[in-house]
C-alpha cells in the first residue's frame, strides 16, 4: 500500500487546491477531476487562471513600498520574490509526483500527516477569507470613495451621479454581490472562469498602461523627473505546468514591475500608501478625468473577477477542513450551496459591518499567506520524505523560510505598533 493509500485516502477523494492529473481508469479520479474544473483545460486557461489569482489587490502597494525601500532595491526584491515563487511552486509539483498526491493538501499530508494536511487548510481558508474581504472593502472604496489619512477620495459614482442612497458602499456592494459575484461563484469548475480571468488579467494590464503613459508623457514634458528615493492537473498536456508557471510568474512580475516603476515615477512623494487612490485628482495632462475613472474602473472589475477565483478556492478547502470523509462538494448540492452562502454572507458582513476587520486580517494576511506560499513547501522539501531534493532546493527552503519569518515578524510588529500607536494618539 503506498503512502498515498494510508495518509490521502484516510480522507475525502482530496479535490482540495489540485496539482496533478491521476489515471483516467479510477472512479475517485474522474470525480476530482470534475469536480475540481480539471479535466481537459487549457494552457491558456490555466495561465490566466493562476496569473489572476497572483496579480490580485496588492499591487496597488507597490508603488509605496518601492517609494519606502528606494527604487533599485524595491524592483530586486519584485524579482527576487518571483524566483521564489517559482521554486516553491516547482518544488511542490515535484514532491506531487513523488507522493502520487494529485493535491496540495495531500503533498502536506504525505510529509507531514493529518495534523500537517488540517494545517494548511486552516491557514488557506484564513488567507483567502481575509484576501476577499479586503477585495470587496476595495472594490466599495473605488465604487463610492473612502477616507484615507484624513482625506476623502470620491467614488466613480458619487462624482458621476452625487450622493444617494443607491450610491452609498453598503447598496453597491449589495448589488456587485448579487449580480456579479454570486452568477461567478456559482461555478462548481475553476476551468470555467478562464474568459473572466483573461479579462481580468486585461483590465489589470489597462492599469498599467494608462500608469506608464502618463508618466512617459510627463517626463517627456518636464514636470516630473525619475526618482531616485530611499495549476498542473489543470491541462490536457500536463508537461506543460513548467512553462504555465513560468509564463505567469513572467507576466506578473513585468505587472509588478511596472506598476512599481511607473506608479513611483508619476505620483513620487505624492504616491499613496494604494496607489489607485492617487487617481481621483488631475493628472496633469488632457483627459486625466476620463483617465482617472478608467483606472478606477478597470481595476474595480478586475477585483471583481479576481473575487470568484480565490473562492473557489477557499470554498473547496473550507468544505475539506468540515467535511474531510464527504462526497465531493460539487456533487452535493445542498452542502455546495450553504457553504457558499455562508462564506459569501461572511465576507460581506465583514466588509460592509465590521469596522476592525481590516487590522485582523493585516494579521493573518502576514502569517497564513507566507506559510502557504512559502513555509509549507519549503518544509516538505526539508522533510524530504521521498529523498528528492537537491542541494538547491534546501538552499532556497531555507532562504524562503528566514525571508518568510523575517518578513511576517517585521508586519506583524509594525501593525501591533499602528494600533496602539492610534489608540493612544
Amino acid at each position: 500500500m503506498t503512502i498515498q493509500s494510508s495518509v490521502e485516502r484516510k480522507y475525502r477523494k482530496s479535490p482540495r487546491a489540485p496539482l496533478l492529473p491521476q489515471a483516467q481508469s479510477q472512479n475517485h479520479d474522474n470525480l476530482e477531476a470534475h469536480e475540481a474544473g480539471i479535466d481537459g483545460a487549457s494552457f491558456s486557461g490555466a495561465v490566466f487562471n493562476l496569473s489572476t489569482t497572483i496579480v490580485g489587490a496588492g499591487i496597488m502597494a507597490l508603488p509605496a513600498t518601492v517609494k519606502e525601500l528606494g527604487l533599485i532595491p524595491g524592483l530586486i526584491m519584485i524579482v527576487l520574490v518571483g524566483w521564489l515563487t517559482e521554486s516553491s511552486i516547482d518544488m511542490i509539483m515535484r514532491f506531487s509526483r513523488a507522493s502520487k498526491s494529485a493535491t496540495y493538501s495531500g503533498v502536506v499530508a504525505d510529509a507531514f500527516g493529518g495534523a500537517g494536511r488540517t494545517l494548511l487548510h486552516v491557514c488557506i481558508v484564513v488567507n483567502n477569507l481575509g484576501m476577499l474581504v479586503v477585495y470587496m472593502i476595495i472594490i466599495g472604496d473605488v465604487l463610492s470613495g473612502a477616507w484615507l489619512n484624513g482625506v476623502h477620495h470620491s467614488g466613480v459614482t458619487e462624482e458621476w451621479f452625487g450622493q444617494h442612497w443607491w450610491t452609498t458602499r453598503f447598496t453597491l456592494l449589495l448589488l456587485t454581490t448579487l449580480f456579479v459575484f454570486l452568477p461567478l461563484i456559482s461555478f462548481r469548475r475553476v476551468d470555467s472562469l478562464r474568459y473572466t480571468s483573461a479579462l481580468s488579467v486585461g483590465l489589470a494590464i489597462v492599469f498599467v498602461v494608462i500608469t506608464a503613459g502618463v508618466a512617459i508623457v510627463k517626463t517627456i514634458d518636464g514636470s516630473i523627473s525619475m526618482p531616485f528615493h530611499p495549476i498542473e492537473n489543470e491541462l490536457k498536456d500536463p508537461t506543460q505546468i513548467k512553462s504555465i508557471v513560468r509564463t505567469s510568474i513572467t507576466l506578473c512580475s513585468t505587472v509588478y514591475i511596472a506598476t512599481s516603476f511607473f506608479g513611483l515615477l508619476l505620483f513620487g512623494d505624492r504616491t499613496l500608501d494604494d496607489v489607485l487612490a492617487n487617481f481621483d485628482g488631475d493628472l496633469g495632462i488632457p483627459y486625466s478625468s476620463l483617465l482617472d475613472d478608467v483606472v478606477r474602473v478597470s481595476y474595480g472589475i478586475h477585483l471583481m473577477l479576481v473575487f470568484p477565483i480565490v473562492f473557489f478556492s477557499l470554498r473547496l478547502n473550507l468544505d475539506g477542513l468540515l467535511f474531510p470523509y464527504a462526497i465531493p462538494i460539487a456533487f452535493d448540492n445542498r452542502r455546495f450551496f450553504a457553504v457558499t452562502a455562508a462564506l459569501m454572507g461572511f465576507i460581506f458582513v465583514g466588509a460592509n459591518f465590521v469596522p476592525s476587520i481590516w487590522d485582523a486580517f493585516q494579521f493573518t494576511g502576514a502569517t497564513a499567506a507566507v506559510s502557504v506560499g512559502f513555509i509549507f513547501p519549503a518544509a516538505i522539501a526539508l522533510r524530504d520524505t521521498h529523498g528528492i531534493a537537491t542541494k538547491n532546493d534546501r538552499l532556497a527552503s531555507w532562504l524562503m523560510i528566514s525571508l518568510a519569518v523575517s518578513s511576517s515578524t517585521v508586519a506583524v510588529s509594525s501593525d501591533i505598533y499602528s494600533i496602539f500607536n492610534g489608540v493612544g494618539g
